[in-house]
């Protein structure tokens, strides 16, 4: 929260932002506004009354909160309770680090209640921005609709021979792929894309996508997309990847 600045007034100017804009729009104006969302007031809500105040779930014994993006039909974001910057940070490869990929997999929940029916595991994605196409500094994982293209894109990838990285373009950008077989989700993308993009200043540069590698991702297994502002027609964001819009929830 910003010196000199009432908890009261912070809040209230974020909830009228909400009622009229997405959290995209707020972020841009303050890199803090998904923080303030969550700490002064979906935690403490949480803690003291056992509501989720503007979130639409909190998980203090897991630390995290999840919020509902005006950004989109379905999207959902799952933001850590503590203080995690972004993909960058050093907390996020600790030995004893929280899964977020994990739990933002189970929220996928979330998105289905939004749209109102379920999807299959392809069809479900989440994101996390680099550094430098983030407009937020608190970590947060967008999850949300694939657009079909990008699933249609990445299905002769469903065979792909597991823990090996193959190289890709789907929408515009160069992506290594890596698939994961595994009949759970059991694995922490960010140290896996950290095994050779060691450092803060390298893991900053990158971005991460991990949808199903096909309609049943226990049997099929995961697809973990990354790239980086450090390759030739890399990008810092797989953001596009995603349907905000929702389409496939109309088909």
């Amino acid at each position: 929260m910003r010196a000199n600045t009432p908890l009261s007034t912070v809040l209230a100017a974020l909830l009228v932002a909400l009622a009229s804009t997405g959290c995209e729009t707020i972020a841009s104006a303050d890199p803090n506004a998904l923080w303030d969302i969550v700490h002064f007031d979906c935690v403490p809500a949480a803690r003291d009354t056992s509501k989720t105040g503007l979130c639409a779930s909190v998980d203090l014994k897991q630390r995290f909160a999840l919020l509902k993006d005006r950004n989109g039909a379905a999207q959902h974001l799952l933001i850590p309770t503590d203080r995690v910057t972004g993909i960058e940070s050093p907390l996020l490869l600790g030995p004893d680090a929280p899964n977020y990929w994990t739990d933002a997999w189970t929220a996928r929940s979330f998105v289905e209640a939004s749209i109102k029916k379920p999807l299959p595991d392809n069809l479900i994605g989440l994101e996390v921005n680099s550094k430098y196409r983030r407009s937020q500094e608190q970590l947060h994982i967008h999850i949300d609709c694939m657009h079909a293209e990008a699933s249609a894109a990445l299905e002769h990838h469903r065979g792909d021979p597991p823990g090996q990285w193959t190289w890709d373009t789907i929408g515009g950008s160069r992506y290594r792929i890596m698939r994961v077989a595994s009949p759970a989700f059991d694995f922490d993308p960010f140290d896996i894309v950290a095994r050779d993009r060691s450092g803060a200043a390298e893991m900053a540069m990158q971005t991460i996508l991990v949808t199903g590698a096909g309609p049943q991702a226990a049997n099929d297994g995961w697809l973990i997309l990354n790239s980086g502002t450090d390759i030739d027609g890399g990008s810092g964001s797989a953001e596009p990847l995603l349907d905000h819009a929702c389409a496939i929830a109309h088909n």
